[in-house]
């Protein structure tokens, strides 16, 4: 597990959580109360709610955690079985460390498990055009649950990926003002005298975590890290942790991609050679 864990307070706000994903890279943060661990924030938790600032409403309250003495094969169960990427390890209460898939890739580096990936790891995927507009291929990604996607060009070639880490790096807060209309008035009476004098306004700021509206060539990563379909399980879990990323595209004989290989999936031999 990870001991040195980046946490955030309650009461804070959502720019300090954005400030920090960016910074480190990390996927999420814990959320602390007095010192007490009452929830996660995640990535996608910030995507998936731009306009939302309060920590309290944007965590996952609750949190499921381990303790320390557990084993990796129970803690890669409850992260594939609830689609998490990180879990808190808790001691007498106390939060005391972060295990997460990465930790995981990064012990099954050290294994060295033989198995191919070839059938057994790796996953059917979509692709997105190199120039769909970036807000709307993060909006896909939402919908589709998938935390990376491969980039094609006009060709059909490989020629990026781009991840849930790359949206929140071009992301940025934008602040606005909105403006509503407000009438005591009825439908039946909109042109009395009553309504005309009981219209007025109300002017709010709105703020946002935003995604520019450029093309997804612009943000995707360009040096992309991919493997062969018999590259064996610790081979590429190796390759993961050096390269820090999440996925990895899997390619033919004739270097054309075919699936692709997500660290999710690949933690999947601990639980099968338990």
């Amino acid at each position: 597990m990870t001991t040195d864990v980046v946490c955030v307070e309650i009461p804070g706000n959502r720019d300090d959580v954005l400030r920090i994903l960016k910074r480190t890279g990390i996927s999420g943060v814990p959320v602390l109360k007095e010192g007490v661990l009452v929830g996660i924030i995640t990535r996608k938790d910030l995507l998936r709610n731009p306009g939302e600032m309060q920590l309290g409403l944007l965590m996952t309250p609750d949190p499921v955690t381990i303790t320390p003495d557990e084993t990796i094969q129970s803690a890669a169960a409850i992260l594939i079985k609830n689609n998490f990427r990180r879990l808190p390890v808790v001691e007498g209460g106390d939060l005391i460390g972060l295990i997460s898939i990465s930790d995981i890739v990064g012990a099954i580096a050290r294994m060295k498990f033989t198995d191919e990936i070839r059938n057994k790891f790796s996953s059917h995927t979509f692709a997105v055009w190199e120039e769909s507009p970036l807000p709307l291929v993060g909006r896909i990604m939402e919908m589709s649950g998938y935390d990376a996607v491969p980039i094609l060009n006009e060709s059909g070639q490989l020629t990026g990926i781009i991840s849930e880490r790359d949206l929140i790096r071009h992301s940025s807060i934008e602040d606005s003002v909105e403006v509503s209309d407000f009438s005591n008035g009825t439908d039946d009476d909109e042109w009395t005298w009553e309504s005309l004098r009981d219209n007025y306004t109300i002017s709010y700021g709105i703020s946002k975590v935003q995604l520019p509206d450029k093309p997804v060539k612009e943000a995707m990563v360009r040096e992309v890290v991919a493997v062969s379909l018999n590259a064996e399980v610790s081979e590429c879990a190796l390759k993961m942790k050096r390269a820090r990323v999440d996925q990895l595209p899997v390619i033919n004989g004739d270097r054309k991609m075919v699936s692709m290989l997500y660290d999710r999936e690949l933690i999947r031999i601990i639980l099968e050679e338990a």
